[in-house]
């Protein structure tokens, strides 16, 4: 089930509270790394040339003039090389969260190759959609049965600052918060509903990943993760209790299907009773009425096949 709304997430009470996020993301102060490449490489070119031409020189007795030069190149090539260390490769689905000493200054998220300042740390965090699925969780519902159920859950980074700086490890972060959820979620609702009109698990499933995906939506909001969608993959009693449980349901079918039995039962004798009475080809006192009544319901609503008796005495014998 999707989440995109902020007052969903305001709408379910008794959501946990996560601490106010101290940093947001904002874009980093970075140029095109082509032109960065194509200055730092003339640099380089330009400090070799200098180079060679101070030792020429050198060799020509301006040793002053000759030093000065390799000096200068020898820096040229240095500070070109530094400059060209503020080069990211940034793919599709990536971004670089910028520090400088220690300090956030921002998060690149152009694609290709772009240019900060040498000076500065970038992390890689990936903002592409991923899913996490959870292992089989074994918990109590509202019953206190044991159930099986586990989940899958797709996310995705949405403030690369907070998941870098907000929390110690935001993939782990989402993996322990989605199991807290899917615990929390089961032991509130029952597998099976007994009362009519309350909420399960197995009968009100949409309603109830609806109800995961806004809690998991608060719980993860301080790592700036959006969750896109939440699913149910597996739900069922705990084996211990499985078999007592299908003896259950089965049972609840059984009843199910005689009651259906007994009203067509029903309809049918009254239907018959009807047409005797309206077509006066027999006449019935009350006893005997309710004899057949009981026959009829017997022959109806039995599971063999009747088997006849023939009265070969009287109608009262």
């Amino acid at each position: 089930m999707s989440v995109e709304t902020e007052p969903a997430v305001q709408a379910a009470g008794e959501l946990p509270e996560m601490p106010a996020p101290r940093v947001r993301e904002r874009p980093a102060h970075s140029v095109p790394g082509g032109l960065a490449l194509l200055m730092g490489l003339m640099g380089l070119l330009a400090g070799a040339g200098a180079l060679v031409g101070g030792a020429l020189l050198v060799e020509d007795g301006a040793s002053g003039a000759g030093a000065t030069l390799v000096v200068a190149g020898v820096l040229l090539m240095i500070g070109s090389v530094f400059a060209m260390a503020g080069l990211n490769m940034v793919a599709p689905g990536e971004a670089r969260v910028v520090q400088l000493f220690g300090r956030y200054t921002g998060t690149i998220r152009k694609d290709g190759l772009r240019w900060v300042n040498p000076l500065t740390t970038r992390k890689k965090v990936s903002t592409r959609v991923r899913n996490h699925e959870t292992a089989i969780l074994k918990v109590n519902d509202a019953y206190g049965n044991p159930v099986e159920l586990a989940a899958v859950v797709v996310w995705q980074v949405e403030d690369t600052a907070q998941a870098t700086f907000e929390v110690d490890d935001f993939v782990e972060f989402v993996s322990t918060q989605t199991e807290a959820a899917v615990r929390h979620i089961a032991i509130e609702y029952p597998y099976d509903a007994y009362d009519e009109g309350g909420l399960s698990l197995r009968g009100n499933a949409e309603e109830i990943t609806e109800k995961l995906a806004v809690e998991l939506t608060a719980r993860v909001r301080a790592a700036g993760v959006r969750i896109v969608e939440s699913r149910f993959t597996h739900l069922a009693y705990a084996p211990e209790i499985a078999a007592a449980m299908l003896q259950r349901q089965q049972a609840g079918a059984v009843v199910a299907a005689r009651r259906t039995i007994v009203e067509g039962a029903c309809g049918m004798v009254e239907d018959a009773m009807e047409r005797i009475a309206s077509q006066d080809f027999v006449e019935l006192d009350e006893e005997r009425k309710a004899a057949m009544v009981s026959n009829l319901l017997v022959v109806l609503c039995g599971d063999r096949s009747p088997q006849p008796v023939l009265n070969t005495g009287s109608l009262y014998q």
